[in-house]
């Protein structure tokens, strides 16, 4: 096995992990917002695991994308890292996974410095989080659906955002409907 075929793989094999756990982050971010813990932890156990697992995803992304530029099997300069379509190598969808970077250092960024911008601007851009799964989705689908066991892999991850992202709906629908003289006629009390 070449230098070159080992960071082939080893990009590809990146990618891979990268989809299991931004998964994982997302469902776990689905389950803090939802005020849920996992079985055998405190509802802080699941923001610190939540935290933990983002830290891990995002080295694997690290490593995912310093793979892609050095491999030379294909031309992918530091540029083409941080901006969108501007990479002569499949364009389309290497813009697809420069979008889904740049969203994320977003979120990475505030939420270093979530202390001093405040709750309520880290809220707004940590949303970008849920717009980069996708978008990350979309290029790993453009990039690496050839095997079958990544197509697989490809479909239990969007069925399990899909459902837990139903599961999220769905409960702030019914927080929605709850007026005020339903919460008193709960509670007892005459509206």
């Amino acid at each position: 096995m070449t230098d070159a075929s080992v960071l082939w793989y080893a990009n590809r094999a990146t990618g891979a992990v990268c989809l299991v756990l931004f998964t994982v982050v997302v469902l776990l971010g689905v389950a803090v917002r939802l005020r849920t813990h996992l079985p055998g932890l405190p509802r802080f156990g699941t923001v610190s695991l939540h935290r933990t697992i983002s830290l891990s995803a995002t080295a694997f992304l690290a490593i995912h994308i310093a793979t892609a530029v050095i491999d030379g099997y294909v031309d992918i300069g530091p540029l083409d890292v941080l901006i969108p379509f501007a990479s002569d190598y499949q364009p389309l969808w290497l813009g697809l996974g420069t979008v889904a970077l740049d969203l994320m250092l977003a979120v990475l960024i505030t939420s270093l410095f979530r202390e001093r911008l405040g709750h309520r601007t880290w809220r707004a851009v940590h949303w970008l989080a849920y717009a980069s799964w996708p978008v990350a989705l979309i290029h790993g689908i453009g990039t690496d659906t050839g095997t079958d066991w990544m197509l697989w892999l490809t479909v239990t991850c969007v069925a399990a955002v899909l459902t837990a992202f139903t599961i999220r709906v769905t409960q702030a629908a019914r927080a929605n409907r709850r007026t005020p003289a339903t919460l008193l006629t709960a509670e007892g009390a005459r509206p």
